[in-house]
């Protein structure tokens, strides 16, 4: 996250792929798909060489489509409710697409495009990194295949970033090609294990916003625009030192008419003189919160903010004193309220969560993050992961997480997914946290439910497992006793 699930559980009753088991998932997909673990995650930028190539590859507010949040259109500025849920989408389904000349909500920076749109980002408060968490020895979620993505980062980075002059972002686009050959020379390997390796980092960096991929090009992804200024020297250091690729000149398509074809358009009056994005930097969002606590208590409140968003797991109470003091407490859950975020507490140790009011409200808003199959899929490992070890007598009442994985082998025979749509919808899963993996020897192992679930708010829980019941047992007394309660309200 571990014996298998015994051939015995076969004989529940199912959820297929096309049924109606997909609302075990879906109507409480926003709850628990808070993507800050999601598709490969985010590099920490530390301020150090290591920021792009060697550094942990930590949880932050990481995409499961990259530039996939909803679009804020050319109006005034939002509301604190509004503020909220632009931090929701911008933390579930990545950087908000704004419209021209649209402000970035409250606590977020503007990367502007050369044609005025941009797309906002959360920043993290008092200029820290999720770098914050090593400073406390809180781990930070695991992400798949991390040295191969953060080596495939620093390759696109020594491409993309032409003019070391200038900021990172945006860049120049590049050939995949050729940020595929410079990973190879890199590593010192030109195996077809390791191209597909590094396709596969490419694409969790795409998918999480490092990157943008298309029509066979790399360019530096939004998140690159959060690098702080004083890591450059550092990274320009680090791109100095990565091997050059032995790439002999294409004859059909040359790498200069690739990246001609791949530059943006003229860009519109006030986008810059180099034509090129700019960054807008955002105002302190938490200034009238932080300012009232001397220099120690406000560190301690930040520390705290940045742990219980980005640790992997409920953090303890007794090592922070933001989360020991009551009143510190308080202005906590303030900050966090305002990126509709709360605290959830487990015995002794807390986590954020999204709000109820604010989820309810992002996921009326956007269209449904996860696929028809990818919520089957997800409902599936609940009901042979939870849903009958608990009614078995194996899992505490209240937990979500399971020691007893599904084997792929029970996936594949419960579900109508072709293969291909299966493993695409469990690699999609994995990356978001909803699911883990639990690897085991070649007759064990299979998937658990992810990190993610430590994140559900009581009330998430609840709902969460109503719809669990519906989908096991849709015809059973305790479905219509749930059917009857939902009625009356």
């Amino acid at each position: 996250m571990a014996p298998a699930n015994g051939p015995h559980r076969s004989s529940h009753p199912e959820p297929v792929a096309t049924g109606a088991a997909t609302s075990a998932a879906g109507g409480t997909s926003t709850a628990v798909g808070d993507a800050n673990t999601s598709a490969g995650g985010a590099v920490t930028a530390e301020g150090r060489a290591t920021a792009a190539a060697g550094g942990a590859i930590g949880a932050t507010d990481g995409a499961i489509a990259a530039a996939g949040g909803a679009i804020i259109g050319a109006r005034g500025p939002l509301a604190a409710a509004e503020v909220a849920v632009a931090h929701v989408w911008a933390r579930a389904a990545g950087p908000v697409r704004l419209g021209a000349g649209v402000a970035a909500p409250g606590g977020m920076v503007r990367l502007t495009r050369p044609d005025s749109t941009g797309e906002a980002l959360p920043v993290w408060p008092d200029g820290v990194t999720p770098s914050l968490l090593e400073e406390h020895q809180v781990a930070p979620v695991t992400v798949e295949r991390s040295g191969e993505t953060r080596r495939v980062l620093a390759a696109a980075l020594k491409c993309c970033w032409s003019d070391q002059q200038a900021d990172p972002w945006p860049g120049d686009p590049a050939p995949v090609e050729l940020v595929l050959d410079t990973y190879r020379a890199l590593i010192g390997r030109t195996d077809d294990l390791m191209r597909n390796w590094a396709i596969g980092a490419l694409r969790r960096l795409h998918d999480s916003a490092w990157v943008v991929l298309g029509d066979g090009v790399v360019s530096l992804g939004p998140r690159c625009a959060l690098w702080p200024e004083e890591s450059h020297a550092q990274l320009r250091e680090l791109v100095r030192r990565l091997p050059e690729p032995q790439r002999p000149e294409l004859t059909v398509v040359r790498d200069a008419d690739i990246v001609a074809a791949a530059r943006p358009a003229e860009p519109a009056p006030g986008a810059g003189a180099d034509g090129g994005g700019r960054v807008e930097a955002a105002a302190g969002e938490f200034d009238d919160l932080l300012a009232g606590h001397d220099e120690r208590r406000r560190a301690e409140l930040v520390a705290a903010f940045m742990v219980v968003e980005h640790a992997a797991e409920p953090v303890q109470e007794v090592r922070f004193a933001a989360l020991r003091d009551p009143a510190l407490r308080r202005t906590l859950a303030e900050m966090l309220s305002r990126r509709g975020r709360t605290l959830i507490q487990h015995r002794d140790r807390w986590t954020s969560g999204y709000d109820d009011d604010v989820a309810r409200a992002a996921y009326a808003s956007g269209e449904e993050r996860l696929s028809v199959s990818e919520r089957a899929v997800l409902a599936l490992v609940l009901v042979h992961s939870v849903a009958i070890p608990r009614a078995e007598g194996l899992l505490p009442e209240d937990s979500w997480l399971s020691p007893h994985p599904t084997p792929v082998e029970e996936l594949r025979r419960h579900t109508q997914l072709p293969i291909g749509e299966l493993e695409a919808a469990l690699r999609t899963l994995r990356h978001a946290g909803l699911l883990g993996q639990v690897k085991a020897g070649e007759e064990a192992g299979g998937y658990v439910p992810g990190p993610q679930f430590h994140r559900l708010t009581p009330a998430a829980r609840r709902r969460l497992q109503e719809e669990l019941i519906l989908a096991a047992g849709p015809n059973t007394p305790l479905a219509a006793a749930v059917l009857a309660r939902r009625s009356a309200r």
